[in-house]
């Protein structure tokens, strides 16, 4: 199950730079591609949270690691991230944006901190306790990839969604792709 979800995670950071790229080229060619991302990106948005969130529920009910703080405030980030996403594939409400976005940039911030107090464990944190240590690694794929870095994956391709889906909601229909 480590290597699927690392696995999953290589995929996610990919798909959030190609993502954050097409959201940002403005040629015509691209302009297609971007609307088509967008219709999906709120059921693409929930199935990487929900992913997120049953792998989370996997490392702490399954394999019994104990969360530690900083996982517990990622938690806090995703798991609504589910809720949210549900409701918007349902409305169809692209308005989620403004609500998922904060999260999803929230959530990725405490992960980058923790990864690099597992990076850096030598660093005093106020957060980590001795029954949890946010310094302990008890995923390590490829020799870098933990589970703060499957979060921030997550994290960023739900970020990298609701952006390109803000950008595609900017840019307004040509006449030929109206018809």
């Amino acid at each position: 199950m480590n290597l699927f979800f690392t696995l999953l995670a290589f995929l996610a950071g990919g798909a959030a730079v190609a993502l954050l790229v097409l959201s940002l080229v403005s040629a015509p060619a691209v302009l297609r591609l971007r609307r088509d991302v967008a219709d999906a990106a709120l059921p693409l948005a929930l199935a990487v949270a929900a992913t997120c969130t049953a792998g989370s529920l996997y490392y702490s009910e399954v394999m019994h690691y104990t969360p530690c703080k900083l996982c517990w405030f990622q938690r806090i980030c995703m798991y609504p991230l589910v809720v949210l996403f549900t409701v918007a594939v349902a409305r169809k409400d692209r308005g989620i944006r403004f609500y998922a976005l904060p999260l999803s940039l929230i959530g990725g911030a405490i992960s980058i901190y923790h990864y690099q107090l597992q990076r850096f464990p030598q660093q005093h944190s106020a957060v980590c306790t001795i029954e949890a240590p946010c310094t302990a690694k008890e995923v390590e794929q490829f020799g870098f990839v933990t589970i703060p870095m499957m979060a921030l994956a997550g994290f960023t391709l739900i970020a990298a969604l609701m952006f390109c889906l803000h950008v595609a909601s900017r840019t307004p229909l040509t006449d030929q792709e109206a018809s």
